[in-house]
């Protein structure tokens, strides 16, 4: 009886339409003309890129002075070094400006400003479409991964750039090319509107994937890593990701592990650390 009690409590609790409301009130009542904008989705993803990596970032600059972080390194003799830091730094920014700014100037003078709904989502359909939004990009790039190292052309012309190292940390996550990019970027937006997605929802489910795809390239294995807070091996993380970057034709997908199960591509790797 009190788990059928507990049970009722959740359910209410992320169906309850009104829990997100006020929250969502504040948003488009306060910042309403910056939340229309369409630069906004780009401004959002372009400012959590660089904050999610700065933590990252700061653990490769300490090095071996805080030997607490470094126990979770993935390949502990293989660090970042200043130079290469500043050379992946340097591509994005240079996407980022030549690129995505252009892109977003003319989306900011072509497009009308979105319509903000009264309604907020529930958390429930918040979660669920973040959830779905991700299992469909996981979905379309696995399968863009696959043929991109399976077809020597498309790996050579525009994926080959990504594996230059083959220890990530945070700044390889967008060492991309143009194309890689503009194709992540084309998913991550016309996915919400195929679940047709609540903003708010559209926006978690953005800053979710740039978060995510950050930690699968930050070469730490931490306690706190999405692979472990998540049960059963149904998440890749940082580390499979790095058997990726070592044995290029294994673990394709991002974020999920089914669909190297399925196909056969998936590869564990062993790591071992001292957890305190």
């Amino acid at each position: 009886m009190e788990l059928a009690d507990t049970s009722d409590l959740w359910i209410s609790i992320l169906g309850n339409d009104s829990l997100l409301q006020p929250l969502w009130d504040s948003m488009r009542l306060n910042y309403r003309d910056y939340l229309r904008s369409p630069l906004f989705p780009v401004v959002l993803s372009v400012s959590s890129y660089f904050v999610f990596c700065l933590p990252f970032l700061m653990c490769d600059i300490m090095g071996e002075r805080c030997a607490w972080v470094q126990q979770f390194k993935i390949q502990p003799s293989q660090r970042p070094t200043a130079s290469t830091l500043l050379h992946c730094a340097s591509v994005s920014l240079y996407h980022h400006v030549l690129l995505m700014l252009p892109a977003s100037v003319a989306q900011w003078a072509w497009m009308p400003p979105v319509d903000l709904p009264d309604q907020a989502p529930s958390l429930l359909e918040l979660i669920a479409g973040v959830i779905g939004n991700l299992l469909i990009f996981d979905f379309q790039y696995f399968i863009w991964h696959i043929l991109h190292h399976r077809i020597r052309w498309l790996y050579v012309t525009f994926h080959a750039i990504h594996h230059n190292y083959s220890s990530p940390s945070a700044l390889v996550t967008q060492y991309l090319s143009s194309w890689e990019l503009i194709t992540i970027g084309f998913w991550t937006t016309i996915d919400p509107i195929i679940l047709r997605c609540h903003l708010l929802t559209t926006w978690v489910f953005m800053v979710s994937t740039v978060y995510l795809s950050i930690e699968d390239h930050c070469g730490y294995d931490f306690p706190w890593s999405t692979s472990r807070l998540i049960p059963f091996g149904i998440y890749g993380g940082p580390s499979k990701h790095d058997v990726h970057h070592q044995k290029p034709h294994t673990n394709f997908a991002p974020f999920f592990s089914h669909w190297d199960k399925i196909f056969g591509t998936h590869a564990d790797f062993s790591f071992s650390t001292a957890m305190k």
